[in-house]
């Protein structure tokens, strides 16, 4: 077999065993397999900082806490 050939069959295998193997597997394997997919996932999570979403109604309140502490 050729290197791309090779190459092409381990990324599959990889995938099958990270996607379907904690079903599939025996015990050992199955731990290993799931243990493998949690850390790609919390990885992947980890990329991108938290989003903090805009309020859009800030503004507003704001204005309106103004006007409660200004008329008491």
């Amino acid at each position: 077999m050729r290197f791309n050939n090779l190459l092409t069959l381990g990324l599959i295998l990889g995938l099958l065993f990270i996607t379907i193997g904690d079903r599939v597997l025996p015990s050992p394997l199955n731990d290993a397999s799931r243990n493998t997919r949690v850390s790609i996932n919390n990885f992947l999570v980890g990329l991108f900082p938290d989003r903090k979403p805009k309020d859009p109604n800030r503004r507003t309140k704001e204005a309106i806490d103004e006007l409660d502490q200004n008329g008491k």
